[in-house]
């Protein structure tokens, strides 16, 4: 198939040079006159190959960058340099371009690198999808994500991990709490002894006392033999309370007594065990609206809300969703035998414009329902569940909403990073401080 191209370039001439010299190549070529016209285009169409200046008025190249490859991870970029520095070079390789070009240029030289840049996409690509997808799964958890709410989380992990404080997760479901919890434990110096982990609402409440704090032999009917309960068990490590949210308002004292304490009282013991553990809590609920109506206390509350960790939604980190996909199909690979290379651009388009109320957990099902059902190397939209496909009509609409959606929530985060220095927000976004409050009135409006 031929390769297809969008030139991107504000000055006429340029672009149509451009356009006349790679059409020649036979090659499909597309052009578009600023930053704008560049992002309706990559949206609505697939390209091999973008070429764009790197400075335009309003969108620059870095931005039509970062959202080509949003898109589409296999679409190879070469950016023009104008007045070209070696910093804006490394920035823009940095960013993710495969090439620069520094103004004027031989067109020669500029085929040559498209030529090359397209054979080496697919075969690139194609071979380290297969090199992954042959690979064991990772052991230990793993978080993906680079967008800067995920960034946010991980320099919170790094921090608290080293402290013995408890800590509470928040969260919707399938956000990951668990496997915060245990990149916690990892990085603690309690690692080398246990972590345990208790969904507080798995375990019938007539059994959650027992299997918490422990029993002796002959405190009930069926106490057969004596329990050490988890907090005995986690005893030096980690104590994970998984939907802490669940735990019955009765426990909640108990636990409360344990905490203030360090020691559990075993269910028909007449005296108590000395624990050391490092308790992590998570929950789905809002905790302080529990506390105002009744179901929880307060003063369990704030001991567990030491440190709070609150969890982003995959929807308002909708970036993240081509290296979760990545990981995930890798991961799946291993548990069902598959050799799946990927994601074809029709159906990541449709993945990134879901809303994803189940989070990643929903992602990882519809991924695993894809690989079982599909029969390519790669999951097309076919493959993908009628939810996701039903409204492929409006899908261009729902892309570009989630791609400004993405755009506003990833300027909140760099400016609160930041604490709102706009200037400095513009650099690490690596566009204009004019692009920058262009932006932020468009948000405004």
């Amino acid at each position: 198939m031929t390769a297809s191209i969008l030139v991107v370039d504000d000055v006429p001439g340029m672009q149509e040079i451009l356009n006349h010299s790679l059409s020649g190549e036979g090659y499909r070529v597309a052009t578009a006159s600023s930053g704008e016209e560049a992002l309706t285009r990559i949206e609505e169409h697939e390209f091999d190959v973008i070429v764009s200046d790197i400075v335009m008025p309003g969108v620059g190249g870095l931005e039509i960058l970062e959202k080509a490859r949003l898109l589409d991870p296999r679409v190879a970029v070469i950016l023009m340099i104008g007045y070209a520095t070696i910093d804006t070079a490394i920035a823009a390789l940095r960013s993710g371009a495969c090439d620069y070009l520094e103004k004027p240029f031989p067109l020669d030289e500029l085929k040559v690198r498209v030529r090359r840049l397209i054979q080496l996409r697919n075969e690139l690509w194609k071979g380290r999808l297969q090199q992954r997808a042959l690979q064991p799964r990772p052991d230990g958890p793993i978080l993906i994500g680079e967008s800067a709410p995920m960034r946010l989380v991980r320099d919170q992990i790094a921090k608290s991990a080293r402290a013995r404080s408890n800590v509470l997760i928040t969260g919707e479901s399938g956000t990951g709490k668990e496997l915060v919890a245990r990149e916690l434990h990892a990085g603690s110096a309690r690692r080398a002894q246990a972590f345990v982990a208790v969904n507080c609402g798995a375990i019938p409440e007539a059994l959650l006392e027992s299997q918490l704090f422990g029993h002796v032999r002959g405190a009930f009917t069926t106490a057969v033999h004596a329990n050490p309960g988890l907090f005995a068990v986690a005893s030096g490590g980690t104590l994970f309370l998984d939907e802490i949210g669940e735990l019955p308002f009765a426990l909640q004292v108990k636990l409360l007594r344990v905490i203030e304490e360090r020691h559990v009282w075993p269910v028909g013991a007449t005296r108590p065990v000395p624990v050391d553990v490092r308790l992590i809590a998570s929950t789905n609920r809002d905790l302080g609206q529990e506390v105002t109506a009744g179901r929880f206390r307060e003063d369990l509350f704030y001991r567990l809300n030491v440190v709070r960790l609150e969890l982003p939604l995959l929807r308002e980190r909708r970036g993240d969703i081509p290296l979760l996909v990545d990981h995930l199909v890798q991961r799946l690979n291993a548990k069902l035998g598959t050799v799946v290379l990927g994601v074809e651009r029709e159906a990541l388009r449709a993945l990134i414009s879901h809303p994803w109320r189940g989070n990643v957990r929903e992602l990882e099902n519809v991924l695993e329902r894809a690989m079982v059902l599909g029969d390519g190397e790669l999951i097309s939209l076919q493959d993908l569940p009628g939810s996701l496909t039903a409204s492929e009509g409006g899908h261009l609409t729902d892309l570009r909403e989630a791609v400004r959606q993405f755009e506003r929530q990833h300027l909140m985060n760099v400016l609160a990073e930041t604490g709102c220095d706009k200037r400095e927000a513009a650099q690490l976004l690596g566009i204009s401080l004019a692009s920058l409050y262009r932006k932020l009135n468009a948000i405004d409006n």
